[in-house]
């Protein structure tokens, strides 16, 4: 599916609650190139033996003000992708959560590539078997908007802030890793358990791998989407944190430039994602500067 909308970014890289002094983070690039457009080919991960806290957050690409209709319509030209969902479920859908501000929502497919259930608890209600967790925020003048999804069996969130005022919805963009990120056929965090707590609109999460963390939701808005995350402890040994999404060339891409801040500097540095050879930085962004051909925009 098309996800050209959503640009995510890691901001304000922080060593531990309350250091006013962000930590330098390691950026490595996996990324590999690709001429399927259906592909999640972009692959950045984050190491830092000291981190303990950061923001994510997605925002609106800048020619977001061009667009006029989002496509989301699959593209396999040059795709020999074949299905590796293998494990069968019986699908249902379960509203955990409804109030006048929020809406959650926990879905199974028919089929998922990992066989995996992690037990999902929202209030005092716990179910296992998910395979996408929504979550809806409600304002009174529109139907409920769906602005955050995580796949509990492999550790994935997509985030999309409301839709500026001349579309009336738009599409997920770059997904992101929170937590000690494995390889597993593809980079995931494996995760034991999640809470949710629709009062703070606050995440439990707890790691196969050891250690644990709570993710806020600190803003939505037309401008941005912001998760809050704090580790228990910094995650030793792996990527704290990843991006992933896809790149055939800058006009058919979700993420086609890596922009990074080091510590220190007066300036930022920017390069095409595919040319990115690392570094390190207290802040990095992953963005698009030219429509892609995924987008309806005007002629």
């Amino acid at each position: 599916m098309h996800r050209p909308l959503a640009a995510a970014a890691l901001l304000a890289l922080l060593a531990a609650p309350g250091i006013a002094a962000p930590a330098s983070v390691r950026l490595a690039n996996e990324s590999v190139p690709t001429l399927c457009a259906e592909e999640d080919n972009v692959d950045l991960r984050l190491h830092s033996g000291a981190v303990r806290r950061f923001r994510l957050e997605a925002v609106h690409p800048a020619v977001i003000g061009t667009i006029v209709q989002d496509i989301t319509a699959p593209d396999f030209t040059d795709c020999t992708i074949t299905d590796k969902a293998d494990f069968r479920f019986t699908p249902r859908t379960v509203v955990m959560h409804e109030d006048d501000r929020l809406k959650v929502v926990g879905i199974t497919f028919d089929k998922f590539w990992r066989p995996e259930q992690v037990p999902v608890t929202v209030g005092g209600r716990t179910e296992s078997g998910f395979h996408l967790f929504q979550l809806f925020v409600k304002d009174g003048t529109a139907a409920p908007y769906e602005f955050l999804v995580m796949y509990p069996v492999d550790g994935y969130w997509r985030l999309k802030p409301r839709p500026p005022a001349h579309l009336s919805d738009i599409v997920y963009g770059t997904s992101a890793l929170i937590g000690p990120i494995e390889v597993m056929q593809r980079p995931v965090v494996n995760l034991s358990a999640i809470r949710f707590d629709p009062a703070t609109m606050t995440f439990d999460l707890t790691f196969r791998a050891g250690g644990t963390a709570t993710v806020k939701v600190a803003a939505i808005d037309r401008s941005h989407v912001a998760l809050d995350v704090v580790f228990a402890q910094a995650v030793a040994g792996r990527p704290f944190a990843g991006l992933r999404s896809m790149y055939v060339t800058e006009t058919n891409a979700d993420g086609a430039r890596v922009e990074w801040r080091a510590a220190g500097a007066n300036r930022w540095q920017e390069a095409p994602v595919m040319d990115f050879r690392g570094g390190e930085g207290i802040e990095m962004k992953l963005t698009r500067a030219v429509p892609s051909r995924h987008l309806g925009f005007a002629d």
